[in-house]
């Protein structure tokens, strides 16, 4: 099919805004049983894809002639018809099947292998042909296990025990990843493109910059702020490079940020938003499902490395603004803090229930983000009453603020192709590892590592990388979380180290978030390029080179499981921690950048290394010294290159 006519274009609003009403009305009044609302979240996710988008799409330029010589009119609809009918059929067929389950009759199969083919090119068309080619490979694996060599040999599978697996239950493509997706996730990215649709990101920035922008290098800061907050709410890197780096990018190269530098900045701020919580990326919802806990033990996890980073990578602008001696915004160029809350204030009041929601009354996300997503109609036309209430009537207030909310619907339904799309093919992989691959896949890595706990995080840190750069973040997390995950704990345990479940997830999590801006590929890179008008590769690397301040959080979470708050229940101990693990951070960005409060003489790198690793892992020491002696060493290293860069050289921050 070609590019959207007019008439797909309406035809896809008009699919897009069903998708919204039809989410809405599960956590308000329509009441389904789970396999249902699965399916039919994936028939309007696949209805999308085969009507918007072409056949041709992703695939090498020496075939799209040909695909679009054979590309026959409206095969899309019928495409995208036929694929809705396989995603629906489990819904209409769900009590047969359950009764035959595991004798499958000849239309269960025909309908299970088309939903297979369905899932795999639409995600193809949607999310790259990365997720497709490796569900391919894990499918041969499946079949040919039988005859590859002893040490990769499985019994193999038949097609009816495949079938059964992955398309007529919910072990496979309608598995926890697509049922989190269907019941929470699209409601969360509903109410980010809707806060976007209606002026949010607009404000983020300016409050940002209202505050910032007098300072060093404050634009660069103000957008790893505004880039903190906007992704604590969209959940998505290019999202929030779209949004926020439109205005911050433009602004860095004012007051002198080389253009590559100004887009990487942008670049490490706006994939840490999915680290942010309380939305963070689709795959945190996952996580929970997966270690089986409520969603806000993964916010307490994942809430002090997440500031720890920011705070990190706020220090990174302040010494690349040192370095070539930066100044501030001109006041003009500065927007009031007083106007800006006054004019934006109400924006803050969705995300704000949400953290109560979540926080304190302890509801459950989709009840807590349902509720936001009610706060922010009343927003929209408060809004929208400020613009043109005095100059029109109620009922073009109200027609407006429709307008804007329809359009978040629809926006957040184009979003969440691509999640759904990614939760489904990855649950094919998921689905086969279950069939009993998975514990010899532990024996490979166990042996590949060596038993050496540190070589298999290398080894589950690299792979996520590498299978990010084709994946999004969700699809890379669930096969990451997948494989490796429960090796970690196991492989941990028997060499005496106890990993939590929630670190190990969390661990995939992050290199999986990390992938976003690594070099060759890096999709977010190419964004903040194309607004900084850099070079998108040497773009990725220098993001890349910012995001290694990162790349050590999860390393140490794994060996002191008091930064992702496990057993912590003080108040006063967790702003201990969050502290001790700032300036942790910060001394090792300081080794990274080359900088403390001058240039790194070669002998200081390793006091301030020694004093990053004693103030992130404290405990390492607590079997031969007392309980307080690790953070004592971290000081007093630290102390010591503070001494000899500001006394002893007797120089001051330029």
């Amino acid at each position: 099919m070609s590019e959207p006519t007019k008439l797909s274009t309406k035809i896809i609003a008009v699919i897009s805004l069903c998708w919204a009403l039809f989410q809405l009305s599960l956590p308000s009044f329509l009441i389904l049983d789970s396999v249902k609302i699965r399916s039919i979240h994936l028939a309007f996710a696949m209805l999308l894809v085969f009507i918007s988008l072409p056949a041709a799409k992703g695939l090498p330029k020496r075939i799209l002639p040909l695909v679009k010589k054979i590309s026959l009119p409206y095969l899309g609809y019928f495409m995208a018809l036929l694929a809705a009918v396989s995603s629906l059929y489990i819904m209409f067929e769900w009590e047969g099947i359950a009764t035959r389950s595991g004798i499958p009759i000849a239309r269960d199969i025909f309908f299970g292998l088309l939903l297979v083919i369905f899932v795999l090119e639409a995600a193809r068309r949607a999310v790259g042909p990365a997720i497709s080619i490796i569900a391919i490979l894990f499918i041969a694996y499946a079949f040919m296990g039988p005859h590859l060599p002893a040490v990769f040999a499985y019994r193999g599978v038949t097609l009816t025990k495949f079938l059964t697996q992955i398309s007529l239950s919910t072990e496979g493509i309608y598995g926890i990843p697509l049922r989190v997706s269907a019941r929470i996730v699209y409601l969360f990215v509903l109410m980010g493109a809707t806060l976007e649709a209606a002026g949010a990101g607009r404000f983020f920035i300016s409050l940002a910059l209202s505050m910032l922008g007098r300072f060093r290098g404050g634009p660069a800061k103000a957008a790893v702020v505004a880039s903190g907050m906007m992704g604590s709410i969209s959940g998505s890197s290019i999202a929030n490079i779209v949004t926020t780096g439109t205005f911050t990018i433009p602004l860095m190269k004012k007051v002198g940020y080389p253009a590559k530098k100004a887009a990487a900045i942008e670049v490490a701020a706006s994939t840490d938003g999915q680290l942010m919580p309380p939305i963070m990326g689709a795959a945190a919802f996952i996580i929970a499902e997966y270690v089986n806990v409520p969603y806000i033990e993964v916010i307490k996890a994942a809430a002090i490395p997440a500031f720890v980073s920011y705070c990190a990578l706020f220090y990174i602008t302040h010494l690349e603004a040192c370095k070539l001696n930066l100044k501030g915004l001109q006041k003009k160029d500065i927007p009031s803090l007083k106007e800006t809350l006054k004019n934006g204030w109400y924006f803050l009041v969705p995300p704000f229930f949400l953290l109560t929601e979540l926080l304190i009354l302890r509801h459950s996300a989709e009840r807590a983000v349902f509720t936001a997503i009610l706060i922010l109609i009343p927003v929209i036309i408060y809004e929208q009453y400020k613009i043109t209430g005095k100059k029109g009537n109620l009922f073009d207030v109200v027609k407006k603020s429709g307008k804007i909310f329809l359009q978040g619907c629809i926006a957040g339904s184009k979003n969440m192709v691509s999640v759904a799309l990614a939760t489904a093919a990855a649950g094919i992989i998921v689905g086969i590892i279950n069939m009993g691959i998975g514990s010899m896949i532990i024996q490979i890595v166990e042996i590949l590592s060596g038993g050496n706990i540190f070589l298999l995080l290398l080894i589950t840190a690299i792979a996520s990388l590498l299978l990010g750069m084709g994946l999004p973040t969700t699809a890379t997390y669930i096969v990451m979380a997948s494989l490796t995950a429960p090796i970690l704990v196991e492989v941990g345990a028997k060499y005496g180290l106890e990993i939590p479940l929630m670190a190990a997830h969390l661990f995939c999590f992050y290199f999986g978030i990390l992938a976003d801006d690594t070099p060759p590929v890096g999709l977010a890179s190419y964004a903040a390029a194309a607004i900084a008008e850099s070079e998108p590769i040497p773009t990725g690397i220098q993001g890349f080179l910012y995001d290694l301040r990162t790349t050590i959080i999860p390393f140490m979470f794994i060996f002191n499981t008091n930064l992702i708050l496990h057993g912590i229940t003080s108040w006063l101990h967790a702003i201990w921690i969050f502290l001790s693990s700032i300036l942790a951070a910060c001394l090792f960005t300081s080794v990274l950048q080359g900088r403390l409060y001058m240039p790194n003489r070669w002998y200081e790198v390793p006091f301030l290394l020694g004093a990053s690793l004693f103030l992130f892992n404290p405990g390492m020491i607590e079997s031969v010294a007392p309980r307080f002696t690790g953070f004592i060493i971290g000081f007093a290293l630290f102390g010591v290159v503070v001494i000899s860069q500001k006394v002893i050289r007797n120089k001051t921050i330029p």
